[in-house]
């Protein structure tokens, strides 16, 4: 429409000019225009019901709306009992129905000025973008954050809204990345947890300004406090198998109404569960996408400032590179406490990593570079000496370290046996040699020797017994004698 408008007892002119209508010969005076809202909000989701309001002062006849580029009045509705507003509803929001608005009103002194303009927003037309944090969610009081809204669809422009009393929006043009992404920039703060501060965000064209896409996932700032933190845990262990189902728990002594669990590197919304005193955070099927560090945060339904964050724990997944590494020990499976042991993993496919688990034991794991010896990819994990502590069954996994939480196949387990201990004599003390002193065939000789000497004291002791009996016997026939 432009500036111009028209409507009874008008001819075409500049908005907000009465001229005089020649059929009626009357120039009624400027009249105050009337007020125009949505609800239960402009921006509606494809196919739901919204209802536009126009209200002034009691005493109009008739209220008109128009929609511009359509042709005027786009509807008309009369007031009940000389009402002082109307409502006019759409069934079923589309994109032909988005758009800007206005409403105007019929008194016995004329037309009414044009009310302000609403925008009328449908979406759901095109597939979510993405909103994240940078660089991460997770704030102090007073500070600020960029929130990058990004999708692989070429929208022109990009809207951020803030939930809220009143919805807050802002708009920025689309910035092409050489990823063939497109995304835009805010700069947001600083931000305080006063509030809830949760945000989504549209993408949309040009050419047709109020039909944007479906909103982003929900993202919520949040405050890191200093109040004790929480304890995060899995039951399955750091390492689970591609395609297995997860649950992470976090755990407080402290009584928090909510938990927030956070990826390492993630910068969108972390999850958030209502529970008490625990939260468990379900993943039914295991992808590449979980492997990762992660920590949770305890809060309070009331305020948007969160516990000191927990540990950190290390998922990682297991199958992801499918070859399956060897695991082998030096000098052999069986071993004496106070031996030195080696365990040997290695991989025929290239891996710069090697991780060694044992089993039954959280943590830790051992994780080394690869060695390249003769075109094999393999890691040396030592153990000087053994301990009874070192016994166990071991697997060993390989992986890259530009993917550190991808791991392959496990090894086939190896069990070590460790026993009690070692000979202690030093080589300056013994005339073989020193390197033979810990070989497991020196020590069953020294173990057969001991049993040997063993039987000869059991059976000396039991011809000692077998006299003695004997000598009570021949004592006591004599007496009765």
């Amino acid at each position: 429409m432009g500036n111009t408008w028209e409507g009874p007892g008008l001819t075409a002119g500049t908005e907000g000019e009465n001229v005089l209508n020649p059929a009626t010969g009357f120039l009624p005076g400027p009249l105050p225009k009337p007020t125009i809202r949505a609800e239960p909000d402009p921006v509606i989701p494809s196919g739901s019901l919204v209802t536009i309001w126009c209200q002034e002062t009691p005493g109009a006849e008739e209220y008109r709306l128009n929609k511009e580029g359509s042709p005027a009045p786009w509807k008309r509705e009369k007031p009940l009992k000389s009402g002082d507003k109307v409502m006019f509803s759409i069934p079923e929001m589309t994109e032909l129905d988005a758009g800007i608005y206005h409403c105007y009103y019929l008194s016995p002194a004329g037309w009414s000025e044009r009310s302000d303009p609403l925008e009328l927003v449908v979406t759901g037309s095109y597939s979510k973008p993405r909103l994240s944090a940078l660089p991460s969610p997770v704030l102090t009081s007073g500070g600020n954050v960029t929130l990058q809204c990004g999708s692989g669809q070429g929208f022109d422009r990009f809207i951020l809204t803030k939930e809220g009393d009143h919805r807050i929006s802002w708009a920025q043009d689309s910035q092409p990345q050489p990823s063939r992404k497109y995304q835009a920039l805010f700069p947001v703060g600083p931000v305080t947890p006063s509030h809830r501060w949760t945000f989504r965000c549209y993408g949309c064209y040009r050419n047709s300004p109020q039909v944007w896409s479906h909103p982003s996932d929900a993202l919520e700032l949040l405050f890191s406090g200093e109040s004790g933190k929480p304890s995060l845990l899995t039951q399955q262990g750091p390492i689970v198998a591609f395609g297995q189902s997860l649950t992470l728990q976090c755990r407080s002594d402290v009584g928090y109404d909510r938990f927030a669990l956070h990826k390492e590197g993630r910068r969108d919304l972390p999850q958030s569960l209502v529970l008490q005193p625990q939260a468990h955070f379900s993943m039914d099927t295991v992808s590449s996408s979980h492997g990762g560090r992660y920590r949770c945060y305890g809060g309070y339904n009331l305020s948007s400032e969160w516990s000191a964050p927990s540990d950190p724990l290390d998922i990682l997944v297991a199958g992801w590179l499918s070859d399956r590494p060897s695991l082998s020990v030096q000098p052999g499976p069986r071993a004496a406490s106070g031996e030195n042991v080696t365990l040997l993993c290695q991989s025929r496919s290239l891996r710069d990593t090697f991780l060694l688990s044992k089993e039954g034991a959280y943590p830790p794991l051992l994780r080394l570079r690869s060695k390249h010896p003769a075109q094999q990819f393999q890691a040396e994990f030592s153990m000087s000496p053994v301990t009874s502590a070192h016994g166990g069954t071991y697997r060993c996994y390989s992986s890259h370290s530009s993917i550190p939480y991808l791991l392959s196949l496990p090894s086939e387990p190896l069990q070590l046996l460790v026993s009690g201990a070692a000979d202690t004599t030093s080589p300056s003390q013994n005339n073989s040699d020193p390197k033979s002193a810990s070989h497991p065939q020196d020590y069953t000789m020294e173990n057969s020797i001991r049993m040997g000497v063993a039987g000869l004291v059991l059976l000396v002791l039991g011809v000692l017994l077998f006299w003695s009996r004997n000598s009570q016997i021949k004592t006591q026939e004599a007496a009765r004698t």
